[in-house]
């Protein structure tokens, strides 16, 4: 297996809207796809997208343009223990981190993701992990009942699990949300849905 996940769909109010929206901010190109929201969702969807960086320059250039753009800060650009990182939310209502693990900027500042990262929040860690094993996704790192990074091979799209109320903490909204996800993780599995209601496509996706 050389890459878990293809390309990621996001259902958005206005598809026009958000490829402006992700160019000016993100320009993640063909990883990020697009499509008509048709499926009421309130509150947290569920998961949250992080792009990894190597420097705070470049956690910084990403985070400006999104708010330029006219995402909304959720967290500003900080340093933790861990690096450095930011929080903000799309027009669209998906929510995104930036971080990076690195202390001190070695470069000129450039807005180059190194990684996707898409954390889903389970209501069993457990259950959902044991659904994606046994699907052929190997696990890379587990922490018992709260947290799995898997191993995706070689793509630029990972995949984790946390649990539900820790990564809408981890996010800086409530937990509570209703309806749709509002998206669909294309790759490997094809069609299916996972125990948290996530669902998954066959990589021949439609922008």
């Amino acid at each position: 297996m050389n890459t878990t996940i293809d390309s990621l769909t996001l259902d958005v109010p206005d598809v026009d809207a958000a490829r402006s929206f992700y160019a000016e901010a993100f320009d993640l190109g063909d990883r990020l796809r697009f499509r008509a929201a048709d499926a009421p969702s309130s509150g947290f969807r569920g998961y949250t997208l992080s792009l990894v960086v190597s420097q705070p320059a470049n956690v910084h250039a990403l985070v400006d343009a999104a708010v330029a753009a006219g995402a909304t800060v959720i967290k500003p650009v900080s340093k933790s223990l861990w690096g450095v990182g930011g929080t903000i939310q799309a027009p669209d209502g998906a929510i995104w981190k930036v971080a990076t693990s690195a202390k001190k900027d070695t470069a000129p500042p450039s807005r180059t993701v190194d990684e996707i990262i898409l954390l889903l929040g389970a209501g069993d860690v457990v259950a959902s992990k044991t659904f994606y094993v046994e699907r052929g996704i190997p696990v890379d790192k587990s922490f018992g009942r709260s947290y799995v990074q898997f191993d995706t091979g070689s793509g630029s799209i990972g995949l984790g699990l946390y649990r539900h109320a820790s990564l809408a903490k981890d996010a800086g909204v409530p937990a509570e949300g209703s309806g749709s996800h509002r998206i669909t993780v294309n790759g490997v599995l094809g069609a299916a849905v996972d125990p948290d209601g996530f669902v998954w496509a066959p990589v021949a996706v439609s922008a």
